[in-house]
């Protein structure tokens, strides 16, 4: 199975896919969708849009992993970030593609072991996981292929269907 994992924002968009075969991973690609800052917001979800059909249409993954939002304060930010998030399952739905969300929380557990595992820890196990000679530079990225590596354990355990994961 390819899976794309997401890790949603407006001005980065960390992507990651994996193939997870046998109980194997293989790192495929990751990377960014970035846009610059004092872009309208139309444009930039234009541009997100834009980039991430592209890389569908490069991989053709078979399923996408999208981190769910979680904020504490800043309103502004969580609505363009939802805003892009939006964008991120329109474009799924334009592909055809199931979307699996998973909170942080269960990523960390799926990747580390432990729900409330520090970002450190989570960076040290994508990389050990997925056999990379040193971590993507983007926290996004990471968080992506973290994504990913939960979507490929937790339909690979059957847990999604009896929990009934969306």
């Amino acid at each position: 199975m390819i899976i794309l994992g997401i890790d949603p924002g407006i001005a980065i968009v960390g992507y990651g896919v994996i193939e997870y075969k046998n109980s194997r991973f293989r790192t495929v690609a990751y990377g960014a969708i970035t846009t610059p800052a004092h872009t309208p917001v139309e444009q930039r979800l234009k541009t997100i849009h834009k980039s991430l059909s592209e890389i569908i249409e490069k991989f053709s993954p078979d399923e996408i992993s999208v981190e769910e939002l979680f904020f504490n304060s800043n309103t502004t930010t969580a609505i363009a970030v939802a805003e892009a998030r939006g964008v991120i399952l329109l474009t799924a739905a334009e592909h055809s593609l199931r979307v699996n969300e998973y909170t942080p929380l269960q990523i960390k557990q799926a990747v580390v072991g432990y729900g409330r595992a520090e970002k450190k820890q989570v960076i040290m196990m994508v990389q050990t996981i997925l056999g990379l000679k040193k971590s993507p530079k983007l926290d996004d990225t990471n968080d992506a292929l973290a994504a990913a590596i939960c979507h490929a354990h937790t339909s690979a355990s059957g847990i999604r269907d009896f929990f009934n994961v969306k």
